[in-house]
């Protein structure tokens, strides 16, 4: 029986496997192209999303979560690393953010003042003998005076320098961390003035001391730079530098790092360069009133006496002297500082955040007396300290 051809039935070629591993190398690209297409959307909804809520003003405040502890009226709260430092005339305690406890250093103090550099911070009695030297896990060493302290600053390793008051003939002497004196400086008042304000570097081999001096009846300012290492062993009283400023008071002086330093006065400030001679940069004149000062290491605030309406206005500039920022705002603010990139500036329960570009993130009351005030991970996510409690806040409108 013969059988009959299937028209319909067609011979299939043999498989190309060329040609199989390009329809697989384009369809895995067009799975990516989506894939990517997909993500690139996802990306710019959150992003728009983060900048709407990142950039917008809020006036109200959501508590989310409180820490309470039965604790002195006098308490004094400070950031530092990824903790809290509570200090008042008792003593000295570092928290973590649920306000507990890490580790507590009884003290006696007068006045406490708070000093503080990456790794080390210091609290000392101002018009008292005493200063304790921290790390995030504890006391270091503590120093004892035999004159009253007036101004106190650390390094990094912790080496302290301190102007101790002594009638007319101030004394500044630098200390290792457990007390023991490595330079001791007599002043004398008539030929360089009196010393009110000081900082150290971070590696502990650089001070920075700004003098007041008059001139018949004119105030006057001189800031000079000790070198304790080989670059200033040579030179009488290891001083490698020495400016004068007859027309402006110079009463604050820091370093932003270990080789800016910044020394501002009542209506200018100048930026020093240098790591063993630190030098003149950049003088800036702000053309007005400067009614407190604050930095980090990038950048040098100042809150100004506004001088075309009534109220102030903050102003920020970077570490080459180059404006970036200045707001008006309304309301004073006796407490001001920076984390990051915010601005924070409170006086009882009142508040108002101010971003590096500007926004007034926030402006409203907190519903507590506000003692200190950090940003914490997430969206409009903060810590918030007063006297009986730590609370985490979120802004809201």
């Amino acid at each position: 029986m013969t059988q009959k051809k299937n028209p319909h039935l067609k011979l299939v070629k043999p498989l190309d496997l060329g040609e199989i591993k390009q329809k697989a190398r384009i369809y895995r690209k067009k799975k990516v192209r989506r894939y990517m297409a997909n993500a690139f959307i996802a990306f710019m909804v959150l992003f728009g999303t983060y900048l709407l809520l990142t950039n917008h003003s809020y006036d109200a405040i959501y508590r989310s979560t409180s820490y309470k502890k039965e604790t002195s009226d006098g308490n004094r709260y400070v950031t530092f690393r990824d903790g809290i430092v509570r200090y008042s005339r008792d003593g000295i305690a570092f928290l973590n953010h649920k306000n507990e406890e890490l580790w507590i250093q009884p003290g006696q103090f007068k006045k406490p003042v708070f000093v503080s550099k990456e790794h080390t911070f210091a609290v000392g009695d101002v018009g008292g003998n005493s200063i304790q030297v921290f790390t995030e896990n504890g006391l270091k060493g503590e120093i004892e005076t035999t004159l009253p302290i007036e101004r106190v600053a650390i390094s990094d390793q912790g080496v302290v320098s301190v102007i101790l008051k002594n009638e007319n003939s101030p004394v500044i002497v630098t200390y290792d961390a457990v007390g023991n004196i490595l330079v001791e400086m007599q002043i004398t008042v008539n030929d360089i003035g009196y010393p009110t304000a000081l900082d150290m570097s971070d590696d502990g081999t650089v001070l920075a001391v700004s003098y007041i001096y008059t001139e018949g009846t004119t105030l006057k300012s001189k800031v000079a730079f000790y070198n304790f290492s080989d670059a200033g062993k040579e030179k009488p009283d290891h001083q490698v530098s020495l400016e004068e400023y007859e027309n402006s008071i110079m009463p604050e002086v820091f370093f932003m790092n270990s080789s800016t330093s910044v020394v501002a006065g009542d209506h200018s400030f100048v930026i020093y360069e240098g790591k063993e001679t630190p030098a003149k940069k950049r003088e800036v004149e702000i053309g007005q009133e400067i009614r407190s000062v604050f930095h980090t290491e990038k950048y040098v605030g100042f809150v100004l006496l506004n001088a075309e309406k009534t109220g102030y206005e903050v102003r920020l500039y970077n570490k080459a002297g180059k404006q970036i920022m200045n707001r008006a705002f309304s309301g004073e603010y006796s407490n001001v500082q920076m984390i990051g990139d915010e601005i924070f500036m409170f006086e009882g329960s009142k508040c108002c955040v101010i971003t590096k570009t500007g926004l007034v993130r926030f402006k409203g009351d907190m519903r507590t007396e506000v003692l200190a005030m950090i940003p914490l991970t997430g969206i409009n996510r903060y810590l918030v300290m007063s006297a009986n409690d730590v609370r985490v806040i979120y802004l809201t409108k």
